[in-house]
């Protein structure tokens, strides 16, 4: 635990916080009659918080202020960080994800920008970070270790070692993003090697079912966390093998109730919460990092350690200094609510100042986004021949597992006519199209997939994680074709599409992966195409996000990117 000290202030600010610690002159603010949530201790404390130039200056009796705040018994705790996120899965432009997150509690978070970073590389991560230095929202960074993700997908940029160094140098850049490309590192792969010797702090990790041997050796190579694990008994072997267990919880990785056992006495300083992938809907009408704490307490979890969770352990782990704690020293950024049961936040500080209150933000943020980051969609004409699978007895298949982003490659036998594959939904056999979209090469992937649920159209995005090439499902080739196209014509997008018929779509211009406009329009045309796809026939509670996955070459057992059929085992 480590707070701010002295930096940043000038002689004469460090003097005057001395006096107001010391109870002989008014604080900025005072915080009076509060309930703190003490997450080093584990207990509440009946107290006042006195607050000077954005920091706590004292705990305890500070009855002077010359701003003061009645909490009346309101618990007070530090706000919330998100410990892995991909800001970009918001399909927000980063001011409207600080006012989606900031009135759920959110002070900061980490973000790996490798979305962004897949379709134009550092200068993207350089204008969201140029971006979020104007809102209440620290936003530190990782810098993403995989662009592209692997060998197996086409994406926009590439960010070889001399490029990754000139990012870790960015001044809010906290580690060495996360190394998905596991089989590289297990290989002993030469680019690799660069990559993981260079100076960072901290190396996230990314280590989807790995157990034995090739954790260990994935493990020695450097990196600190994982969040990618789904089963209770991957997380306790890679927690016995020293990772940071950061225990995901988004909008299609569902992984806290079956991981939470791991956190018990003993463990929990090792384990921190994640949403690593959540999108505006979500943000909106469910909330950030206080649905995942609020889901935690429900499943049994004491509240001031699932309030740490969010908190001081990430801190720790990342090394932000003046973080996650409410005491002397620590950034005044503070989270207010009536129960600890059920934690909703009435009132959000940040340094000091209310940001936000009843679940409205209390701040407007305007910023231009650069006109480059406009035209980014660039594809080759798609012809109706290069959608066709020539005819075959015997297929591998991508099944699609809801509420998870791991896959299963399957043994299928489709059904074929007139010497060509064509798609069953009756069997829940669909098509699965994968376009190159950032240099127009004309490359196509094809192949077949299960566990959407379409009886007729088709559904497309051109986020696919994490090359973002446009990707679409579908039972019909001449809707499949016609989707492509109204994505393209968005410069990006999603598109529900039946008969021809566009039924909805979700304009997406902003690197091909964000929106320009508000939350509420954003998430408001998002659940209109979910809607859509759902009227389609599809089964799964979030068909696009789960669809955004399909082609992410680094995550088992199987996907479809522009190159074709990839196995992972």
């Amino acid at each position: 635990m480590v707070s701010l000290g002295i930096e940043g202030l000038a002689l004469e600010q460090w003097r005057r916080l001395l006096r107001v610690a010391l109870g002989e002159e008014p604080a900025d603010l005072v915080l009076r009659h509060a309930r703190v949530v003490n997450v080093a201790s584990g207990e509440i404390e009946e107290a006042d918080v006195a607050i000077v130039y954005g920091r706590i200056a004292g705990v305890g009796d500070y009855p002077a202020g010359e701003r003061e705040i009645d909490l009346a018994g309101a618990y007070l705790a530090p706000s919330f960080i998100d410990g892995h996120v991909h800001v970009e899965s918001s399909l927000l432009w980063i001011d409207q994800f600080a006012r989606a997150v900031v009135p759920h509690g959110t002070g900061a978070v980490v973000t790996d920008p490798h979305e962004i970073a897949n379709v134009v590389g550092l200068p993207g991560i350089r204008a969201l970070a140029e971006a979020s230095a104007a809102f209440p929202l620290d936003v530190f960074f990782t810098i993403p270790s995989c662009v592209p993700a692997s060998p197996y997908e086409s994406a926009g940029a590439v960010m070889d070692a001399a490029t990754i160094r000139e990012g870790l140098a960015l001044p809010n850049a906290v580690a060495l993003g996360e190394m998905m490309n596991f089989p590289g590192v297990l290989a002993g792969d030469t680019e690799i090697y660069e990559k993981l010797s260079l100076p960072a702090r901290r190396r996230d990790g990314h280590a989807p079912g790995l157990r034995g041997h090739r954790l260990n050796a994935y493990i020695a190579s450097g990196m600190g966390s994982d969040h990618e694990s789904t089963r209770l008994e991957e997380a306790r072997e890679k927690l016995r093998r020293g990772l940071r267990i950061m225990i995901r919880e988004g909008s299609t990785e569902h992984n806290l109730l079956e991981l939470l056992p791991l956190v018990t006495d003993a463990t929990y300083p090792q384990c921190c919460f994640a949403s690593d992938d959540r999108d505006c809907a979500t943000l909106l009408h469910d909330g950030h990092v206080d649905a995942i704490v609020r889901k935690a307490i429900a499943a049994g979890l004491d509240p001031i350690r699932a309030i740490r969770l969010a908190t001081l352990n990430t801190a720790e782990y990342w090394g932000l200094d003046g973080y996650g704690l409410v005491a002397p020293g620590y950034w005044a950024n503070l989270v207010v609510f009536e129960r600890l049961d059920d934690i909703r936040p009435s009132l959000v500080l940040f340094r000091g100042d209310v940001v936000a209150e009843d679940g409205k933000a209390r701040f407007t943020v305007e910023r231009a986004i650069p006109a480059w980051l406009l035209d980014t969609v660039h594809i080759a004409p798609v012809e109706p021949a290069q959608l066709r699978i020539p005819a075959a007895t015997r297929m591998v298949a991508v099944e699609a597992i809801p509420g998870q982003i791991v896959t299963r490659a399957i043994e299928v036998e489709p059904s074929v006519r007139d010497g060509e594959v064509q798609a069953d939904p009756d069997r829940d056999l669909l098509k699965l199209v994968v376009v190159e979209r950032h240099r127009a090469t004309g490359q196509i992937g094809v192949g077949l997939v299960r566990g959407f649920g379409l009886k007729r159209g088709a559904i497309g995005s051109s986020i696919a994680h994490d090359a973002h090439n446009i990707v679409v499902v579908g039972v019909d080739d001449a809707d499949i074709l016609r989707t492509i196209e109204t994505i393209a014509a968005m410069r990006g997008g999603l598109a529900a599409v039946v008969a021809g018929e566009v039924r909805a779509q979700l304009a997406l211009p902003v690197a091909g992966i964000l929106s320009p406009e508000p939350l509420e329009v954003v998430a408001a045309q998002y659940e209109a195409v979910e809607q859509v796809a759902r009227e389609l026939g599809s089964t799964v509670p979030a068909p696009f996000a789960l669809l955004s996955f399909m082609a992410l070459s680094v995550i088992p057992e199987a996907r479809v990117t522009d190159r074709g059929l990839v196995i992972l085992r």
